[in-house]
């Protein structure tokens, strides 16, 4: 056990104060306090130290330097059963500082609510962050506390030990502590990445709040949890069973597609975050079951992501499916009346959803992939149509509908659209004449053939067997990147079978 006789308090947070105060007060331990925290403690009626009196300096450079001193930083990492240090503490006429009560400057709200460089550049906390690593390092003899949410924690400590703390409970906040700077430190450095428009340094740092311990991983036997780099996720669940794993996983897969199709229109329906069925028909009730009609037996079991509100009409609709997940753009009572008689379909409200960050991470073992969202809005510039016979509006807009579903298909992808609706759908296969037989097999088993079937492909066809399966079965219209030593061949097949085919000038692999 270690006795407090003398606590540090500055914070910017001045929440809660007074029951901490209260405590301190009652164990006899000496405060000392500074600019805001100090005005604050004795507002509160309770006796206080300021800083500038403590060390016999006073703040300079606008309150920049305060408790930079060696006066506060001594007591802090005094290490108590050392005599060298007693011996300096003595010579110095210095005392210990056993707790150390800091919350930083709010750089993270600060960034939320200007943009203004020079008023978030004094956001940047120095000496908060500074007194924290000083106590958290000597946690032996320290107490550190970063967070008012940790106040109860420690008034319990000292009530059980009377005045004193226990080394396991001062360890634990010492590692709340350096994850507390560690957190701040991140959320500068991002800064001056975005600053500088350098996304890729030498040196990354990635940082995140937990959201959830989640039940387990992938499979029952792997831990996991959810981290945001906000306090909150941009979704909320208004009903059903606690999200897993995948379900998190489908939902931001099915979320990202959603948020690429026109503003409150479309439905997407997903399952293990391939789509197997996406419709961007302006009814409500027809977009879903066109999307559902595409593949059905795939969607058993699924999620659905409606780029909507969802009313009475949709959810009868969605009520006749069994489905692990419903997404809206909120739901109106009616429909949640209908959608909560589940009682463990899970239901998302992602009306706040946005997809703002730039950088997509993906990781294997101790590494880290890092690169930019595919987040390219396409338009009739980004296409080149090279075949002799030229797509009609309708296809040409389905070509694009197309193209822009292909692009969150798992690789090799192939997808046939009609009437603003996928029709077949081929993922993750290996070969891309593989996918374009999934495909179609898909198309013939589950839609009634249309006379004007599109194809997109995500990367170029290698060879002429691909696209040449797809005209057999009926497609019209097929939109690839180019790129391929082997385009001309293409072409000439296009020209040869009176295709369609238009040339993007961008890849789109999903892996």
């Amino acid at each position: 056990m270690k006795k407090i006789k003398r606590a540090l308090i500055s914070v910017s947070n001045k929440k809660n104060l007074k029951p901490l105060l209260n405590i301190l007060k009652k164990n006899k331990i000496e405060i000392i306090s500074s600019g805001g925290t100090y005005k604050e403690i004795k507002k509160l009626k309770f006796k206080c130290t300021e800083i500038s009196k403590y060390t016999g300096s006073q703040e300079i450079l606008g309150g920049r330097v305060k408790t930079l001193h060696p006066k506060i930083h001594a007591g802090i990492l005094y290490k108590r059963n050392n005599k060298s240090h007693h011996q300096d503490l003595v010579k110095n006429k210095f005392k210990n500082i056993d707790l150390v009560i800091v919350n930083f400057y709010p750089f993270e709200e600060t960034l939320k609510n200007t943009s203004n460089h020079e008023k978030i550049i004094e956001n940047i906390d120095v000496g908060g962050p500074t007194m924290v690593r000083a106590a958290a390092k000597n946690y032996n003899d320290v107490t550190v506390i970063t967070t008012s949410s940790q106040y109860d924690e420690l008034i319990n400590e000292m009530v059980k030990f009377k005045g004193s703390t226990s080394q396991s409970f001062r360890k634990r906040m010492s590692q709340l502590a350096f994850a507390e700077t560690a957190y701040y430190d991140a959320l500068i450095s991002d800064y001056f990445n975005k600053v500088n428009n350098d996304y890729f340094p030498k040196k990354k740092v990635i940082y995140g709040n937990l959201i959830e311990k989640l039940r387990y991983g992938e499979n029952p036997h792997q831990e996991s949890a959810l981290y945001s780099k906000n306090n909150f996720l941009k979704i909320k669940q208004l009903h059903g069973k606690q999200l897993s794993y995948n379900n998190y996983n489908d939902i931001f897969a099915a979320l990202t597609i959603s948020k690429s199709l026109p503003k409150n229109i479309g439905t997407v329906i997903l399952k293990h975050a391939n789509p197997c069925g996406v419709s961007i028909l302006k009814n409500g009730v027809k977009s879903f079951q066109s999307a559902l009609a595409c593949d059905p037996i795939s969607a058993f079991g699924g999620v659905v992501s409606c780029n909507f509100k969802i009313d009475k009409k949709v959810a009868l609709e969605l009520s006749k499916l069994f489905l692990e997940v419903i997404i809206g753009n909120n739901f109106n009572n009616d429909a949640l009346k209908i959608l909560k008689k589940k009682k463990k379909l899970r239901l998302i409200d992602a009306s706040n959803f946005t997809i703002s960050e730039n950088i997509k991470f993906n990781s294997a073992n101790e590494s880290i992939l890092v690169q930019s969202e595919d987040k390219k809005i396409f338009t009739k510039n980004d296409f080149k149509i090279v075949s002799k016979k030229k797509p009609s509006k309708s296809q040409f807009d389905n070509l694009i509908f197309a193209f822009n579903i292909c692009r969150y298909v798992k690789s090799n992808a192939i997808v046939l659209a009609s009437n603003q609706t996928t029709t077949g759908i081929g993922s993750g296969q290996p070969s891309r004449l593989d996918s374009c037989k999934i495909a179609i097999h898909k198309m013939k088993k589950f839609t009634s053939l249309s006379s004007d079937i599109v194809a997109a492909s995500d990367a170029f066809f290698p060879f002429v067997d691909g696209i040449e399966k797809l005209v057999q079965s009926g497609v019209k219209a097929v939109i690839q990147p180019a790129g391929s030593i082997r385009d001309k061949e293409i072409i000439k097949f296009a020209n040869e079978t009176n295709t369609v085919l238009v040339f993007s000038k961008t890849r789109h692999f999903r892996h």
